[in-house]
């Protein structure tokens, strides 16, 4: 087994802290690419409807030889299916191509507050939820004011929102809302898609020191900070490289001077105003 430590989330399952994402990954090349990283020793599998590859994600998976339930598999409705119906039919069609009876973990993509559907859509989360196929449910690119709007409706509290997190952009408000309400923070584009971040000199300096990569050190503070963290790689040293990030720990100074990275740039769509169906 892994030596990824793990989080319970507030319905009191369990998730790897450090998963394999596979946005942008064709879904020809989704077998051999989850197949490096559950060989490397990932055992959290993220993927989305949008991503086009639940297909080959699931072929991986089955392949893999692995005991279902030591795998934590993680999908996305899309925001063209949001509603009650459609929502329950999407799930049955990302199940049907993940080749699964259950997933972990299911996220709404995005909140599209223009559409204002997804209180009705969070419904069939968790009809989904009460049926058990879906161990959590959860929604992704939420903002503090959609989470509280669906809290205040709804009778499940999301176990996890998936946002854009990485040093330039470290969402501390965000996070301290969902740290009130006992939501797991989970970073996408955890490494800033290596646009500039990777050769930050503090980041390089940082790595020095520790005789480790700078994309390890985001890594490592990404963990240390509590997210729940799921980088992407197609290339199977950087994919091990990836997971190992537990031989080394930042110190108060490490930490303090990542956090100086913060400009408040968000690479991502702004989720106030994204409405792309």
């Amino acid at each position: 087994m892994s030596q990824v430590p793990t989080i319970t989330l507030n319905n009191g399952v369990t998730m790897p802290q450090l998963g394999f994402g596979v946005w942008q990954v064709p879904d020809a090349e989704a077998a051999v690419v989850v197949g490096h990283a559950l060989e490397a020793g990932y055992r959290s599998i993220d993927t989305a409807a949008i991503y086009g590859n639940e297909a080959g994600t699931g072929r991986a998976l089955a392949a893999s030889g692995i005991p279902r339930d030591e795998l934590f598999v993680t999908t996305k409705l899309w925001n063209s299916e949001q509603g009650y119906d459609a929502t329950l039919r999407a799930f049955d069609a990302s199940l049907d191509k993940l080749g699964l009876e259950q997933v972990d973990l299911y996220l709404i993509h995005w909140p599209l507050p223009a559409k204002d559907t997804y209180i009705d859509t969070y419904r069939a989360f968790e009809k989904i939820s009460a049926e058990g196929r879906a161990r959590a449910i959860g929604v992704s690119n939420f903002l503090p004011a959609h989470l509280e709007r669906l809290m205040g409706e709804t009778s499940i509290v999301p176990a996890v929102n998936q946002i854009e997190l990485h040093p330039y952009f470290p969402q501390a408000d965000s996070r301290a809302v969902h740290a009130r309400h006992g939501i797991a923070t989970e970073a996408w584009s955890p490494l800033g898609q290596g646009k500039n971040l990777l050769a930050e000199p503090v980041l390089t300096e940082i790595a020095a020191k520790h005789g480790v990569t700078p994309a390890q050190v985001v890594l490592r503070w990404h963990l240390q900070l509590g997210n729940v963290v799921i980088p992407k790689s197609v290339t199977p040293s950087r994919i091990a490289a990836n997971l190992d990030v537990f031989g080394f720990e930042l110190d108060d100074a490490d930490l303090a001077a990542v956090a100086g990275l913060d400009n408040g740039t968000r690479l991502g769509p702004d989720p106030a105003a994204f409405d792309v169906a």
